[in-house]
Order: structure tokens, then C-alpha cells, then sequence
């Protein structure tokens, strides 16, 4: 019952990530990925991932949230799984795999730094002066000159648990435009919390900022609260974007074995 993980981050937003394209780890056992997922008896994560096989790909990843559910795409956890291939010898300088969403390509540089292409968005809905809009994960992005004092999680749980967004509910950011880049921090649903980097989040809020803000370019600085990414796109109409891609650090931080039959009878 002992599997090999490996811990990453990106940004600060943390991930168990594991090799199971000999299919034998138990991924339908919702309950399991939620321990792994605990910082107190587990290994601890934001997130759990899984590097499983796919014909025309170099593999696909899985992805589950915190709390034990498989979830829609995690940009930040899309780059760290491509350093993961990297690291194992599954993939050299580039990369193409899918995810829930669809195909992906990728590339790493260096030792951390790893670009991401994400899907296209092909719809932007307004909701006042929010936007709804889907890049890989739905995301509710809302502009603010006070998101250092934000009450993230209070404000963010009043918009997920909504009527408007129930059952599934949606990932909330709070973004404030300025000089130098956007400023971003994001509730994330499934973590239930405020994550120090949310990947699709930081997508979300750079595509909703052209359109707020008349950017000098676009390529998009995003500033999260575990550090610097950078979101590069083209724009086809006012909710069309195309080869949109997310980059920034992805992290190796240790690697390990643990016993899951522990888990399991907790």
C-alpha cells in the first residue's frame, strides 16, 4: 500500500503529485486524495495530481482538489506537473498532454520556469461590474483599489455559495490594476480557502483586465500573493482570446514514500 509522491508548488500554490500510468493508485477513493491532501495527518496540498497514460499524448493529467473531488484544470498545477514529466525523463524541453479540458502544450526553461498554453475563452458574460468567465475552470472576476484588505474568504464564500452558481459553485478573484501589473488574490472552491496563486484565476483576471483597462500590450504581469506570473494572449474580439499562455516558477520540493493503507483506516 506505499506510493512514491512528489511535492510541488507554484507561486506557493502546493500540490501531491504522482506517477500512476501503471494505473494502480486508487483514484476513486474521494476520501484518500482528501488525507493526502490534509496538512495536518496528510502530506499536505492545495491539490492532488496524476500523471496517467493517453494515447497521442505525452501523458494526462488528473486533477483533484482538496477536498477529495476531481476538479476542472489548475493552471499552476499544469506547470508543475510539466517539470514533473521533466524531471522523471517523460518529456524533454516541450510538451503536449490533455487535462479535463482538453489539449495543452508546454515548454520548461532552465530549471523552474515552465510556459503553459491554456484553452481558448470564447465567451466573457458580464454580471454588473464582475465577469464570468471560463479559462479551463470558471472564475468570477471582480475589480477592487482596496485588495490588500480584502476579506477574501468571507467575500469569496458569500459569491461561490451563491444561488447563482450553485451546485458546482466558482472560483472568486479579487484584482486591482496598476502600474506595474495586476494585483490578484483568489478564493479558490474545493481548497475553500485563498490560495497564494491560483493559475487559471491569474488568466482570468489578466483577459478581464484588457478588457477593463487599456493595456499597454498583452502580456499581462499578475501579481499573487506567493509571487510573480506572467499571462501572455491574443485578442481575436471583446470575448474571444486565443493562444493564451501562462508563465511562471514551478517547484520541486521533496519527494517521498507514504503508507496509504494508514490513510485509509483513519
Amino acid at each position: 500500500m506505499e506510493i512514491n509522491f512528489s511535492k510541488y508548488h507554484g507561486n506557493g500554490n502546493d500540490f501531491v503529485v504522482i506517477d500512476n500510468r501503471s494505473n494502480t493508485f486508487p483514484a476513486g477513493d474521494n476520501e484518500l486524495v482528501r488525507r493526502l491532501c490534509d496538512r495536518n495527518f496528510g502530506i499536505g496540498g492545495d491539490g492532488l495530481m496524476l500523471m496517467e497514460k493517453k494515447d497521442g499524448y505525452d501523458f494526462h493529467m488528473r486533477y483533484f482538489n482538496s477536498d477529495g473531488r476531481e476538479a476542472t484544470m489548475c493552471g499552476n498545477g499544469g506547470r508543475c506537473m510539466i517539470h514533473f514529466a521533466y524531471r522523471l525523463g517523460v518529456v524533454k524541453h516541450t510538451v503536449v498532454f490533455s487535462g479535463i479540458d482538453g489539449r495543452h502544450e508546454g515548454s520548461i526553461s532552465g530549471q523552474k520556469t515552465v510556459r503553459l498554453r491554456m484553452k481558448d475563452v470564447t465567451a466573457i458574460e458580464q454580471d454588473g461590474d464582475a465577469y464570468i468567465i471560463d479559462t479551463g475552470s470558471p472564475h468570477y472576476v471582480v475589480f477592487t483599489d482596496d485588495v490588500d484588505d480584502m476579506d477574501v474568504v468571507a467575500r469569496g464564500r458569500e459569491v461561490r455559495y451563491s444561488d447563482k452558481f450553485s451546485p458546482g459553485g466558482i472560483n472568486v478573484n479579487f484584482v486591482c490594476v496598476r502600474k506595474n501589473g495586476i494585483h490578484i488574490r483568489t478564493y479558490e472552491r474545493g481548497v475553500e480557502n485563498e490560495t497564494l496563486a491560483c493559475g487559471t484565476g491569474s488568466v482570468a483576471a489578466a483577459i478581464c483586465a484588457r478588457l477593463k483597462s487599456p493595456l499597454s500590450d498583452h502580456t499581462v504581469k499578475v501579481y499573487t500573493s506567493g509571487g510573480l506570473l506572467e499571462v501572455s494572449f491574443k485578442t481575436r474580439s471583446k470575448s474571444i482570446f486565443t493562444d493564451i499562455w501562462l508563465t511562471g516558477p514551478a517547484q520541486f520540493v521533496f519527494e517521498g514514500t507514504i503508507d496509504i493503507s494508514n490513510l485509509i483506516r483513519l
